[in-house]
């Protein structure tokens, strides 16, 4: 028997794939539900029943605290499979420290992600953001000065090579960009860059890039990757655009370097502070565009988190590698 822990929603939406995909083990399931009222909480004894759990994207805001009790309260559990991609949050550190193991469903989200990039990377190099404003003040303003370059001429940069990075540079080669991939890891050669290079070579190649993509996990070696120096090196002409984390970059040098011209533009969905304070200059600068960490948002992905799961979910009872297992350090 085994103890899972999940939303009533789950049980309704997939309870038969799982009780399916236990059966193909020998083995059956105890549904151990999480309280409907987000302060309620689970009694001892039915904590003493969870051997799996798992965070869906239906607990996230409200319900996530009393997830978290739950799953650091159950003395028996192995495996939590989470909704997110990211593991930034402490509480994760502190269950696998008890030596539960944790996947994420990284890369379930990568498709909106790349293309609401690509979408703002096209907006930035055709002057919709000049366009937009000329449109609220209801003037007819045809764009001034040079024709924008053709982006067959110029080079993307992407910094990070997981699922998300990599389906923007897959986006990037096909309007014609010449695609330049970083991260720490060899690549396998089917990755769809024209050239790779590892984190230490970045500055080699800033000078060159029009666009800079970040999609990079938040670690001690990748905080403020993007600092006022790195930002000094790009043309500008570049655009920086970041659906990683907020803290890749410093902020307050972007800001500045945005402010003075001396970087041409910026997408960011991501923030060091979120929400992003009212008083924020990066509101109110006109080179910039702002979504509210919404990049990810598509109807789909729900469930592909649920068929992430229940992958996983059957790997597990038929002890076989779990996929996008995070591992300890």
């Amino acid at each position: 028997m085994i103890g899972l822990l999940v939303t009533n929603r789950i049980r309704e939406a997939i309870g038969d794939r799982i009780i399916a995909a236990a059966a193909s083990a020998g083995n059956e399931v105890d549904f151990v539900l999480l309280p409907a009222d987000p302060a309620g909480r689970l009694p001892p004894e039915d904590l003493q029943r969870i051997d799996v759990a798992f965070f869906s994207g239906d607990l996230y805001p409200d319900g996530s605290r009393g997830f978290f009790a739950a799953a650091q309260g159950a003395p028996r559990l192995q495996w939590l499979h989470t909704f997110n991609a990211g593991i930034d949050a402490p509480v994760f550190g502190r269950i696998m420290a008890n030596g539960t193991r944790i996947t994420t469903s990284s890369g379930s989200t990568a498709v909106p992600i790349a293309q609401t990039l690509v979408t703002a990377l096209l907006m930035l190099a055709r002057g919709f953001p000049e366009w937009l404003q000329s449109q609220h003040r209801r003037e007819w303003e045809p764009r001034p000065g040079p024709p924008p370059p053709d982006l067959a001429s110029q080079t993307l940069t992407v910094v990070g090579l997981g699922a998300i990075g990599t389906e923007i540079a897959r986006l990037g080669q096909a309007l014609g960009l010449h695609v330049v991939g970083v991260r720490r890891t060899p690549v396998t050669g089917a990755e769809p860059i024209d050239e790779f290079i590892t984190p230490d070579a970045l500055d080699t190649v800033l000078p060159r890039t029009d666009w800079l993509a970040l999609a990079a996990p938040l670690t001690p070696a990748t905080e403020h990757i993007i600092d006022e120096r790195r930002l000094a090196l790009l043309p500008p002409t570049a655009c920086l655009l970041n659906v990683g984390r907020g803290s890749l970059i410093d902020e307050s040098a972007l800001i500045r370097s945005l402010s003075s011209g001396r970087l041409a533009g910026a997408y960011l969905d991501v923030f060091e502070e979120e929400p992003l304070p009212s008083d924020s200059l990066l509101w109110n600068l006109p080179n910039v565009i702002i979504t509210p960490h919404n990049s990810s948002v598509s109807a789909g992905n729900e469930a592909r988190t649920w068929d992430y799961f229940i992958q996983n979910f059957e790997a597990w009872i038929h002890g076989q590698p779990l996929r996008n297992e995070v591992r300890p350090g």
